[in-house]
């Protein structure tokens, strides 16, 4: 289990419980966190779980694959050191604290 604070574009948090196993996508449509949409269910096909992750987590977080790097193309403002996709993103324990913050909106 993993504590995830998910911060919406206006500042607002949300800390919630995800359990490993899961992604940090599905960690927020389980808590109905505003601001990932979702619409491929995780597949990798879209980018409208896009966030930024807090500057101390990116090098803690396993490398992008091609994949991941191709659909944040299409993301809204990509920053290209902080912009991952929630759905590649593994909840383990090793994730307790991350902090991501979920941008302007979604493409």
């Amino acid at each position: 289990m993993a504590k995830i604070t998910y911060i919406e574009h206006g500042g607002k948090e949300h800390v919630v419980d995800v359990a490993n196993g899961l992604t940090v996508m599905e960690g927020a449509r389980d808590n109905n966190i505003p601001g990932i949409e979702a619409d491929c269910g995780g597949a990798c096909a879209c980018s409208t779980c896009h966030v930024y992750v807090s500057p101390d987590w990116v090098e803690k977080l396993p490398a992008k694959d091609s994949m991941e790097e191709d659909m944040l193309d299409f993301a809204y403002e990509p920053d290209a050191a902080r912009s991952r996709l929630t759905c590649q993103l593994k909840v383990t324990d090793a994730l307790d604290g991350l902090v991501v913050q979920m941008p302007e909106k979604q493409i």
